[in-house]
């Protein structure tokens, strides 16, 4: 008891140690998220009580270390990235999209969830965004998927999941912010994303395969197009197809760096939806730069906030010494990718993925670095650990995003997710035994 006196005394008094000031922290930011407060006032609470309680720092260096935050140029590519994703997810990219692979692969078994998982891969290689990729691809095949049998538990639990591989596929905003925040190539984290990606949706497709298979009494086959058909569904889809080639290719090529390539697709975009495709008008492009507008402020005074408190709790060397029992300076590579997967894989269950980010990749990148990790290796299976984290409960974005466009309650929606939960879990356990999964495409590219 008198231990446990000693111990309040301590944060009362504010002794600088290690236990007490993580105790506070952690407290104090739980208090305020019950009370329902954003997560962006815990984090700046959290680092100012540790700047004038704990540390008696000037409060000044909280307000250098969010202009920091936000200062580096390869953040400019998130609003433009948002802008070209919310141009397209109001235009007809995503159908024509759709349309190219059903008309391949739809009358096939299980051809149209198999559809659903690689139209959300090829949606999320030009919107980089996968609540977008959830918003425009699961409104056009959930109605197909229920008239064709389906049950509405797996068809959710596709569409949430398979969105998730938008996590992956450039232009990944996690992959960007990580590339920030690690000091990282965001070009080659683009490339590196590509193979895990590709490698998740087959797997995904090969699940909704044995589905359809099982359900095959229940589910009815599609009609096969035909050759003038498919000829007509190529044609819809070339312009859509031009925005995976002018990211990938252009950072491949050198021709153009992340950021320049953001602002190519923006055009790109108004380009194809104003006048190729004639869908929108000039109204409908400023809404999507308003709305752009509010989602990266909204990013941003997270990512500054972030960098803030990432700084005291380094300042402090906290991560340092509450990590140090786990050993991970003479750890095997694989024990070391284990211990940053689990952490970012708990940590987005229950926080927004991005919060998570900013807190913990400046904690783990000096283990990572002094251990002789490929950084870019680390990033994908962090990126992969936030796409697991925004399709599992109890707060995954993707399920709460899927509530609100599909207008079901929440435990509908999660009934049918443990399938993809443990395919991701498998996909996470392949990076850290075959990292080549992900460093081989960046290598041939990169040299």
């Amino acid at each position: 008891m008198n231990e446990v006196i000693q111990f309040f005394g301590d944060i009362i008094a504010g002794e600088l140690d290690i236990y007490v000031i993580t105790f506070t922290l952690v407290s104090v930011m739980v208090v305020l998220l019950f009370l329902s407060f954003p997560m962006v006032v815990p984090l700046a609470v959290g680092a100012l009580i540790g700047l004038i309680h704990f540390s008696q720092v000037d409060p000044e260096v909280l307000i250098q270390q969010m202009v920091t935050g936000i200062s580096p140029n390869a953040l400019i590519a998130v609003p433009m990235f948002i802008l070209a994703a919310d141009i397209m997810t109001r235009g007809h990219t995503a159908y024509n999209l759709l349309g190219l692979i059903q008309a391949f692969v739809g009358h096939l078994r299980g051809g149209l969830p198999i559809t659903t998982c690689i139209s959300c891969t090829l949606f999320g290689s030009v919107s980089g965004s996968t609540q977008a990729t959830v918003v425009s691809v699961g409104q056009i095949m959930r109605p197909k998927l229920l008239q064709a049998g389906y049950k509405d538990s797996f068809v959710m639990a596709l569409i949430i999941n398979a969105s998730d591989i938008a996590f992956l596929i450039p232009p990944s905003i996690g992959l960007i912010l990580y590339g920030t925040l690690a000091n990282a190539s965001v070009g080659e984290l683009f490339i590196a994303g590509i193979g895990p990606g590709i490698v998740l949706t087959g797997f995904f497709a090969i699940y909704s395969y044995l589905y359809s298979a099982k359900h095959a009494d229940s589910i009815s086959l599609v009609e096969e197009t035909n050759t003038a058909e498919k000829i007509e569904a190529i044609k819809k889809a070339i312009l859509p197809l031009g925005f995976p080639a002018l990211i990938i290719g252009g950072i491949y090529s050198g021709v153009v760096t992340p950021t320049e390539a953001a602002s190519f697709a923006v055009l790109y975009a108004i380009i194809v939806e104003c006048v190729f495709y004639r869908i929108l008008g000039v109204k409908d492009i400023c809404d999507a730069a308003l709305s752009t507008g509010l989602i990266t402020a909204v990013v941003f005074v997270l990512v500054g906030v972030g960098q803030a408190f990432s700084w005291y709790i380094s300042f402090e060397q906290i991560p340092q010494d509450l990590l140090a029992p786990l050993d991970l300076s003479s750890a095997s590579p694989e024990y070391i990718l284990f211990v940053i997967a689990l952490a970012f894989f708990v940590g987005c269950m229950f926080v927004d993925s991005l919060v998570v980010l900013l807190i913990l990749t400046p904690i783990f990148m000096p283990i990572v670095n002094a251990a002789g990790l490929d950084p870019i290796l680390v990033g994908v299976l962090i990126t992969l650990q936030m796409a697991i984290g925004s399709a599992t409960p109890p707060f995954g974005c993707d399920i709460f995003t899927a509530i609100a466009i599909f207008e079901r309650p929440y435990l509908e929606v999660i009934r049918g997710t443990l399938p993809f939960f443990l395919i991701l879990l498998f996909m996470s356990a392949l990076l850290i035994f075959f990292p080549s999964i992900a460093l081989l495409p960046r290598d041939i590219l990169f040299g």
